[in-house]
């Protein structure tokens, strides 16, 4: 076997600038130049692996855990989740809450949740002013940080509910801008003693007191057993030794939920948009297919949504225990490998016509492979709330354009704008309003 893989000789500060500003046309270069496995290099790793081919990608996710090791790799996040959430374990203990979290989020379950995203949708659609132009990404966060709020969390409206969900919202902003990212990164995943990391810390505790208080609650709560939101079932799970999570537990992963499934189902939301009211001949089969009933093509509309703009840019897996061999390289141990979900989507050899906004993609008969299409990560490591966040993005999709007539402003799709480890909308994708229907049915909400 060879050595490491080929790379570009770029100082590691100028490869830092690509990274914060925007990898992808970066990265797509270096793909082009060096082949489908790329050694770089930054301020915060030394030295990494890019992968971009499928089956080489495929080999990563399917390599034993001990192996490779994507809690490791996620340590970054460890300020705002905390050290027991599913993200940031390894081995058995990622098993066993993996094993304990996948319940709620299985197959029919979703279906439970299917009024609380109507109803969120609705409440958003209401508020929207008519002929001003907005953005549309803040009111989308309102919708899945309610829909986070009812699901996961069981919260009923009132002042507890919008303390916490205020609470939430201000521990994540410290953090979500460039520079917040930044001082995240340089300080390892520790957090520093002052200013963005010094009030991230200050948030975070005003969160946890929150969050604590809530699980004291719920579990002197009588009603589990007939409850359906996440975190009761949660709190009624049992691993293989008949042992409840912890509080500590408990804590990481409700935490865990909101970061997974707040910002990143909402920028998904936005991108979606931003990509129907910019593709007339998508929009109109979309409409049709939402009168007609036809789930199968707005499910379409979200997987392409994701293909081209893939709301996470990349994921990582830490080498652990020797060498590991990945297309015809050796990667030494304690260097991390990441495959690129973004230039990955983006590539003609795995998705012709990368350019264009082609929902037909997922329709056919040989739709893209899970190491193809991988916004979600893939195996054992797949994202939790993959199907949940899916089933979201198509009810609030479905809800819009049945109730609304929207027109994108501006001539130029929205650039893409790095916010913390997510990729969104530079403008927020600005909309304008023309017209819209009463929601049949809406529960009120407090957005």
């Amino acid at each position: 076997m060879a050595g490491l893989p080929p790379g570009p000789r770029i100082p590691r500060s100028i490869q830092t600038l690509f990274f914060i500003m925007g990898s992808r046309p970066f990265l797509a270069w270096t793909e082009r130049r060096y082949g489908p496995i790329v050694r770089l290099g930054s301020w915060f790793d030394p030295s990494f692996v890019m992968v971009f081919d499928p089956k080489l990608i495929r080999e990563v996710f399917q390599a034993p855990p001990d192996r490779l090791r994507a809690g490791e790799a996620n340590a970054v996040l460890r300020p705002a989740l905390g050290d027991r959430s599913v993200l940031l374990l390894d081995g058995a203990e990622h098993l066993r809450q993996r094993r304990l979290m996948l319940p709620p989020f299985h197959g029919q379950r979703m279906r439970a949740y299917e009024g609380v995203m109507r109803d969120a949708a609705d409440a958003a659609i209401d508020s929207w002013p008519v002929g001003e132009p907005f953005a549309l990404l803040p009111p989308l966060q309102g919708v899945t940080l309610n829909v986070i709020s009812r699901a996961v969390f069981g919260m009923e409206p009132g002042e507890r509910e919008e303390e916490l969900k205020h609470a939430l919202r201000d521990m994540i902003t410290p953090v979500g801008g460039r520079l917040g990212l930044v001082a995240l990164l340089l300080s390892g995943g520790r957090l520093g003693s002052r200013g963005v990391m010094r009030e991230f810390d200050r948030r975070r505790r005003l969160v946890d007191e929150l969050i604590y208080a809530e699980i004291a609650r719920r579990r002197d709560a009588d009603d589990l057993e007939q409850r359906e939101d996440v975190f009761s079932m949660l709190l009624l799970a049992r691993d293989e030794d008949g042992r409840p999570m912890t509080d500590e537990e408990l804590r990481d992963e409700l935490v865990t939920l909101l970061v997974a499934g707040h910002e990143t189902t909402a920028t998904g939301l936005a991108w979606a948009f931003d990509l129907l009211l910019r593709s007339p001949r998508v929009l109109a089969r979309a409409e049709q297919a939402v009168a007609e009933g036809d789930d199968a093509y707005i499910d379409a509309v979200v997987k392409e949504t994701l293909r081209a703009r893939p709301v996470v840019p990349s994921i990582g897996r830490v080498v652990r225990g020797g060498p590991f061999e990945l297309g015809g390289y050796t990667i030494p141990e304690g260097m991390e490998i990441n495959p690129s979900i973004a230039l990955t989507h983006r590539l003609p050899q795995n998705f012709p016509e990368p350019r264009e906004f082609l929902p037909e993609r997922f329709l056919g008969d040989d739709p893209p492979d899970t190491y193809t299409w991988i916004p979600f990560g893939g195996g054992t490591r797949r994202c939790l709330g993959a199907a949940f966040a899916q089933f979201e993005m198509r009810l609030v999709i479905e809800r819009v354009l049945s109730r609304t007539r929207l027109e994108a402003v501006g001539r130029k799709p929205e650039a893409v704008s790095q916010r913390g480890i997510t990729r969104v909308p530079k403008t927020g994708t600005r909309v304008v309003l023309r017209g819209r229907t009463a929601a049949p049915s809406a529960a009120p909400l407090h957005a």
